[in-house]
């Protein structure tokens, strides 16, 4: 991975003996040596990955922004950034039942020329170790791979483009403990681009596309189809759906209107590009649904085949069962 780290720096928060949350500072920066780009290489890997994140920008009257602001134009050095920064999360996530200690992780880095800002607080996790004298001792790890609370600002947009919606991206959490509310609150932002949302509207456009171009079920389903391996390629190298780029992978209406054309007359207002959801986008090739008890998945092209529905009786049947199901069902009658 290509990836220069300017600065890095850890704080702790830890609890006292009176249960109170304090923040133990680290004195100084980090060294910038294999070890902290390593660090930082998996940091960004793995939030890279996390699926569901949000995005956001920041409020007019944001104190984060101000403090950023400065360290941008050298007002401020970065430990004296990390101080503020360790400090207001602290005064922020105390106010919340789930205060719990962790490592504060502030990186500033570059990868693949874009300039970024990580912010995460870290769980630690124990576990053994062999000594050269085949003992065992016990040593504490920085649990990346399970990071929930943690931001990440895309700092070439925001200082090219202050009006984006989405320059800051975060983690959404575990569900219940409403980090993202936390972490918003605590970088003083409000939430931008719904991803969730946008792959909503866009498999929208995509089934009206079809219906208004009055394309048969064997091209609707081509259709779909061509759309669903896009955003799935996109998905799996970690890019994301442009529509301009979709769009010039699709056949035009019969009339030749091409599919953003579509979009962009018909109102969907669709961002030029967004991440897309891998479970909104698999309802395109697929019929999904669980519910008391039942779990159902098919084939959109077996519906009218295989598989037939009627809504007035609300029954599903199914013409001729996976075999390792028929076997259970033979066995069990």
């Amino acid at each position: 991975m290509s990836l220069t780290l300017s600065n890095v720096i850890l704080h702790q928060l830890k609890k006292n003996d009176q249960e109170d949350l304090i923040v133990n500072y680290r004195p100084d920066a980090l060294e910038l040596n294999n070890s902290s780009e390593n660090l930082v290489a998996e940091l960004h890997r793995v939030f890279n990955s996390k699926a569901g994140k949000g995005f956001g920008s920041f409020k007019d009257e944001s104190d984060f922004q101000i403090q950023l602001q400065d360290l941008r134009r050298g007002d401020i050095n970065f430990y004296q950034f990390s101080q503020f920064c360790a400090t207001r999360l602290k005064e922020e996530l105390v106010k919340y039942p789930f205060a719990d200690e962790g490592t504060l992780v502030m990186a500033n880095y570059q990868s693949l020329a874009t300039d970024y800002l990580f912010i995460g607080l870290l769980q630690s996790n124990t576990s053994l170790k062999v000594t050269e004298q085949l003992d065992i001792s016990a040593t504490e790890y920085l649990d990346i791979s399970k990071m929930d609370i943690a931001a990440r600002i895309d700092l070439s947009s925001y200082e090219t483009d202050k009006d984006s919606n989405r320059y800051l991206s975060y983690i959404k959490g575990r569900v219940g403990r409403k980090v993202a509310d936390f972490f918003l609150d605590f970088l003083q932002a409000e939430v931008g681009l719904d991803t969730k949302q946008q792959n909503q509207v866009l498999m929208q456009a995509v089934q009206d596309f079809c219906t208004d171009s009055k394309l048969e079920k064997d091209e609707q389903n081509n259709f779909k189809k061509q759309v669903f391996e896009y955003c799935n390629e996109q998905i799996k190298s970690g890019d994301e759906v442009v529509v301009k780029e979709l769009s010039q992978e699709l056949p035009a209406s019969p009339d030749g209107t091409s599919f953003m054309d579509y979009a962009d007359n018909q109102g969907y207002q669709l961002e030029e590009s967004f991440p897309a959801d891998r479970t909104t986008v698999r309802k395109l090739t697929k019929y999904v649904g669980a519910g008391g008890g039942l779990n159902v998945t098919f084939d959109s092209l077996l519906l009218g085949e295989r598989v037939f529905y009627d809504p007035e009786t609300d029954t599903l049947t199914i013409k001729g069962t996976p075999p390792n199901l028929r076997d259970q069902l033979t066995r069990n009658v």
